[in-house]
């Protein structure tokens, strides 16, 4: 690798790592033609410490860009190094990386420089090459660039796994004060053109056998949090929105860092990225998308923000003590999902073990139940009939004493959660 590659990579692999939205599952792309690579089931992940992930190659095409984002470290009026690749020093930086094991696919931003199809063509050559003369089958995520063509859009959306394009703020109020030259109006035009063509390409495969795939892992997008004055209810019904309209894979929450020292409307450079707020929006993502948890029992007028202390699905149960105690051995699976110390799969076990007896405590435990947490929301068989009734107030601080809730914190924000 030459000094010029090598500077190119370490600048535009920096200004990448602000951009979370680079989960690469979903996606079943197989090896043909004994090409190179093959996505399987999906890509290996390692994560941060905060939770982003470092398993494909990031990279910017090109850090110079035409807008002046206030929150964009990337942004045409800061005072940073530009650079960027030509297409085909990307394709090389892919194919040598991914030959030497350092990478499972390519993750590809850009700034946008000159126009909207300019940048997204010379990205689309990028993906194009890969597939077409590379024979390149690993995992490839693309940032489609709000307000380019339908057609490039289309036309990139054969070669990729999963696109993504970015609400950047979670308001429009917010939008306008700190990217005034974007709306959220022009990300959801190309979201919509997505959505429709995922939909045509899977009508038509019903028919014709030989369509073509279209993003095959779905199209994401994310917004950045702690920025602006929003609620936790603004964020979580925003994405709410979008994983109904545009049936979204993912929705990413990402954390502001402070980076433009200049911007005095943003939070100030000394202060820290609000992690644990990151990590309790994607708590109540993941409610959202696999608990049966709808955007407004989380969060209302009456509470507007996320409790920081406890989690999401602890905090609603605090807040409906007239759901709870929960008969394990009569509740329907959804009741049995919404109590906290029980996931998923500890779920499904029980309605699966109670069609042959009845349910007590020592089972629980041996699935993996949060009984700690738990035995306080439910009975078993075993249960004591006649236990002294606690106050929603007192379960809390019984709870956050014995340092139940502090396992939640420590998890990676875009791993699984079993509350």
């Amino acid at each position: 690798m030459s000094d010029r590659i090598r500077e190119k990579l370490q600048i535009l692999a920096d200004a990448a790592k602000y951009d979370v939205s680079c989960s690469s599952s979903g996606s079943n792309r197989k090896n043909k033609d004994k090409g190179l690579g093959n996505t399987g089931s999906g890509i290996c992940h390692s994560y941060t410490e905060d939770g982003r992930c470092v398993s494909l190659l990031k990279i910017l095409f090109s850090n110079v860009c035409i807008y002046d984002c206030a929150y964009c470290v990337s942004r045409r009026s800061n005072d940073v190094k530009r650079a960027a690749f030509t297409v085909q020093e990307v394709v090389d930086l892919t194919m040598n990386f991914y030959r030497r094991n350092y990478i499972e696919g390519l993750f590809l931003s850009s700034g946008i420089f000159r126009s909207a199809d300019y940048t997204m063509e010379r990205m689309l050559q990028v993906v194009k090459k890969l597939r077409l003369e590379e024979n390149f089958n690993g995992y490839i995520h693309l940032k489609a660039i709000p307000g380019a063509s339908p057609e490039i859009i289309t036309e990139a959306g054969l070669y990729v796994d999963r696109m993504s394009i970015n609400l950047e703020m979670p308001t429009e109020a917010g939008l306008q004060k700190f990217a005034p030259e974007k709306t959220h109006a022009e990300v959801q035009k190309d979201l919509g053109i997505v959505r429709d063509r995922l939909i045509q390409f899977k009508d038509e495969r019903k028919m014709i056998r030989s369509v073509p795939a279209f993003v095959p892992a779905g199209q994401t997008t994310q917004m950045v949090v702690g920025a602006h004055s929003e609620s936790d209810q603004d964020i979580i019904l925003m994405a709410d929105r979008h994983y109904k309209e545009f049936n979204l894979k993912r929705v990413y929450y990402s954390g502001y860092i402070p980076i433009n020292e200049q911007e005095k409307a943003l939070p100030a450079i000394g202060s820290a990225p609000p992690l644990l707020r990151e990590n309790r929006l994607y708590q109540s993502d993941w409610l959202m998308r696999f608990y049966g948890f709808e955007a407004t029992e989380l969060v209302d007028e009456k509470h507007p923000n996320l409790d920081l202390d406890v989690d999401p699905k602890l905090g609603w149960a605090l807040r409906h003590p007239e759901q709870f105690p929960v008969d394990l051995n009569r509740a329907d699976y959804r009741m049995i999902l919404r109590v906290p110390g029980i996931g998923v799969r500890s779920a499904k076990k029980i309605v699966q073990a109670r069609r042959f007896g009845k349910i007590h405590i020592d089972q629980l435990k041996r699935m993996g139940v949060a009984y700690n947490r738990a035995q306080h929301f439910i009975r078993c068989a075993d249960t004591p009939k006649f236990i002294k009734e606690q106050l929603p107030g007192q379960i809390r601080s019984q709870i956050l004493q014995s340092g139940q809730s502090k396992y939640v914190q420590q998890l990676s924000p875009q791993l699984g959660f079993a509350f």
